[in-house]
């Protein structure tokens, strides 16, 4: 039989505010346990929670870059449950009016084609505490540090249907928070999680089959793993005749598995109701109107332009606008340099292989964009020839200087004087008269590959200096001589 996957994603966004959504506690990652929890994110009684204009603000950000309905008045609820972590008996999330209605978002597959992925709808919560088990003997730990930190929580429709498809959705709503300077997308603090709806059904089959969840996945990877791995499970299941139950599972990515953490019922009693503590929040027109005229470029339009403005390819374009911080440094590298595609190709290319090699983020890159945009004018002036432009790259990523620094220091110099790169391909010639022979005896096809081996004499006789388009020329003029 052939199978569908449908899947749906929860994406939780921890806003960038400086203080948390009912509190002035602070939301710094990696504080000491239960330092940054105050009397209102304890829930001690007599308390009263006061709402977080900035983290409004960013929401009603994200729903504008979606081109979603931003309710005029939306309302804060109170989802009951008991859990250690939770230490009000309740979280205080939105139910029925949340802040952002349905939008869109556009993905790029790996072919190249574009989706569109119905977001339903995209709302603001206070995160909970968090439990620690692995230092405590059979008892667990609260730290309470993340409780009422802000979220927003953003729902997609079912529209997904594969894995990759999943995590290019992910990658796009990483990258248009970042853009809009919402939410820092660092995934390993915990500030980006993703929990996907998974469930199969038979192929042409319009009804969907049961759900299962998967909680807090905390990569792309692992997205993409998880949601295989489940995907396989349930497929598996009904072949051998069993029932897909609805529940929520945890990925193990050390045994590459889902596993059961609790069964979930059709229907969850939170018992939801409106929170009496705080009142519905009014949104104005002309708020709305001050948010959008700030919004920045975002990764779509900026995709667009670099195509139609530096005439690079789909792929290049999707690539360099893929993080704002790239964007910005492949521009002000064509800027200095005056080469859009050579800018392209060496921060897609040598810059991206450094960064990746020792870890780094381009905001932390040894060579500045304007750099590595000297280091390109000087390949466009003959200055310096590809390959030597890779020692002087190397010499910059060492910290040695600018590249007309480390071109003067180490005599790196292109030869393009024409009279200097002919007596250096007599004496190639003359040292190799046996090779020049057999050349010349040598039809069209061995001639081609035996001509390699002359460029490489001659390209190691002058040390690499002299300039490969001028020794190809003249090497051909010699040998057809």
């Amino acid at each position: 039989m052939q199978w569908e996957t449908v899947i749906g994603l929860e994406i939780h966004a921890q806003l960038a505010t400086q203080s948390k959504i009912f509190s002035g506690s602070a939301t710094t990652f990696g504080a000491e346990p239960n330092t940054q929890a105050s009397l209102v994110d304890l829930g001690m009684p007599g308390t009263l929670p006061v709402l977080n204009a900035e983290a409004v603000r960013m929401a009603c950000k994200f729903g504008l870059a979606i081109d979603a309905e931003i309710a005029d008045k939306n309302v804060f609820a109170r989802k009951n449950y008991f859990y250690p972590d939770l230490p009000k008996g309740y979280q205080t999330s939105q139910m029925d009016h949340p802040i952002v209605g349905k939008g869109f978002l556009d993905i790029t597959l790996e072919d190249g084609t574009q989706k569109r992925i119905g977001i339903t709808r995209a709302h603001l919560e206070e995160d909970a505490g968090k439990s620690l088990h692995e230092d405590f003997h059979g008892m667990s730990g609260i730290d309470l540090n993340r409780a009422g930190t802000p979220l927003l929580e953003i729902v997609s429709e079912p529209d997904i249907r594969s894995a990759k498809e999943a995590v290019a959705y992910v990658k796009a709503i990483h990258a248009l928070v970042r853009y809009l300077g919402i939410c820092d997308g660092n995934m390993a603090e915990g500030s980006l999680r993703c929990d996907c709806n998974v469930s199969v059904r038979p192929k042409g089959q319009t009804e969907f089959g049961t759900r299962a969840e998967i909680k807090n996945v905390n990569s792309f990877r692992f997205i993409e793993k998880a949601i295989n791995h489940e995907v396989q499970r349930q497929i598996e299941l009904i072949e051998d005749g069993g029932k897909v139950v609805q529940e929520t599972r945890l990925y193990d990515p050390n045994k590459d598995e889902t596993r059961s953490m609790r069964s979930k019922e059709e229907a969850n009693d939170y018992r939801y109701f409106p929170c009496p503590d705080l009142l519905p929040v009014v949104i104005e027109q002309r708020f709305l109107d001050e948010i959008r005229a700030s919004l920045p470029e975002l990764p779509v339009e900026k995709r667009e332009r670099f195509q139609r403005e530096f005439g690079l390819s789909a792929y290049d374009a999707d690539v360099l606008a893929a993080s704002r911080e790239m964007a910005d440094y492949f521009e002000q590298v064509q800027r200095t340099c005056g080469d859009a595609k050579l800018s392209a190709n060496w921060v897609m290319g040598e810059l991206s292989s450094l960064l990746n090699k020792d870890n780094l983020d381009i905001e932390q890159s040894p060579v500045s964009a304007e750099q590595l945009g000297g280091m390109i004018q000087r390949i466009k002036d003959n200055t310096i020839s590809g390959k030597i432009a890779k020692m002087v790259f190397e010499a910059m990523a060492a910290g040695e200087g600018s590249a007309d620094d480390i071109i003067e220091k180490k005599g790196l110099k292109q030869v393009t004087d024409s009279g200097a790169i002919e007596a250096m391909l007599d004496e190639v010639l003359a040292a190799n008269a046996e090779q020049v022979e057999q050349y010349r005896a040598s039809d069209e096809a061995k001639r081609g590959k035996m001509f390699g081996f002359f460029v490489g004499q001659a390209m190691k006789a002058s040390k690499g200096k002299a300039n490969p388009a001028q020794v190809n020329q003249l090497l051909k003029s010699k040998l057809e001589g």
